[in-house]
């Protein structure tokens, strides 16, 4: 994957670094990339982020494997978005789970030039997670540089937090996620075929291939936001099994409903913005009762969309 940068190819003269998973880049992580981007440019620094691939969390099991809120391809983008120089993604494999703190950050000092680093209140790093914020300030002074950490972002009461985005979305509720994200929650698949039922009632739906890892909302109906082709259209998504149907799926779907426009777009990759939620999935008496509440949601997400 031509975005990873390892450590050994990389030779910067001096850089302000922040190492962490950053899974969803959320506002808290954008407020500390743009920290580092402005203070190591006053600095004449380069601002370094390094990231991993699998996420700890989930090397480890601390998370399951469809709790993923950004790809790694997402999370690079969206860093160098806010401007840091580098984003250097490890390969996070068991051999390198055992390396010691002091070890790594030699590595970090002698490759990057470290001048600056910035860690989380909660960050620890290394084998046994050891590598604590009180010891990598020991291991700064022995290294020289400096530690700077980095006090939690809240919104009002709440910490700002991936898991505590996980645990918005599972309810449902977009709209805080959004808040927290900075951005609309998204979820970007290729366009596949389904069983076509929905086009024949009149109502045609772009099935979506989604990543298994990727974190899907709760079941439900939502205002959408489609991305394809360099268009976006309003779209109206079930998240959910169907439960109309005789043959509900055995796990969740995501079909967009694209509005003002008859094109399939089979084959194509979409992004799907989470913008509103509408109702929960519930099962009707028969298809003429789905459709006319969908009619209903249609009209629903228009609102929303043009608010």
């Amino acid at each position: 994957m031509d975005y990873i940068e390892t450590l050994n190819t990389k030779a910067v003269p001096s850089s302000w670094v922040t190492i962490g998973a950053f899974d969803g880049v959320h506002t808290g992580h954008q407020t500390l990339f743009r920290k580092i981007v402005d203070g190591a440019r006053q600095a004449n620094c380069q601002s370094v982020a390094i990231t991993f691939d699998p996420l700890p969390a989930l090397f480890f099991k601390r998370i399951t494997t469809d709790h993923i809120l950004t790809s790694t391809q997402e999370r690079v983008a969206l860093i160098k978005k806010l401007g840091v120089d580098h984003v250097i993604v490890l390969d996070f494999t068991r051999e390198f789970a055992d390396i010691d703190a002091l070890t790594f950050m030699s590595v970090v000092k002698k490759t990057l030039g470290l001048q600056k680093l910035f860690a989380g209140y909660n960050f620890t790093l290394g084998k046994d997670q050891a590598g604590t914020v009180a010891v990598l300030k020991e291991i700064g002074q022995k290294l020289d540089f400096e530690v700077e950490v980095v006090p939690p972002i809240r919104h009002g009461q709440e910490v700002i937090s991936s898991s505590n985005i996980r645990k918005i979305l599972k309810t449902g509720d977009v709209v805080k996620a959004k808040d927290y994200l900075g951005r609309p929650y998204a979820l970007c698949g290729r366009v596949v075929h389904g069983e076509s039922r929905g086009s024949k009632l009149g109502i045609p739906t772009a099935n979506l291939s989604i990543p298994g890892e990727r974190l899907l909302p709760a079941t439900g109906v939502y205002a959408t936001l489609s991305h394809i082709n360099r268009k976006t259209y309003i779209s109206v998504t079930n998240v959910g099994v169907r439960p109309t149907f005789d043959n509900p799926l055995p796990y969740p779907r995501v079909e967009p409903h694209l509005l003002d426009t008859n094109e399939t777009f089979y084959g194509k990759t979409m992004t799907l913005e989470f913008i509103d939620y509408i109702r929960p999935e519930v099962r009707f008496p028969d298809s003429k009762a789905l459709v006319a509440q969908i009619q209903q949601d249609i009209t629903k997400t228009r609102e929303i969309l043009k608010k």
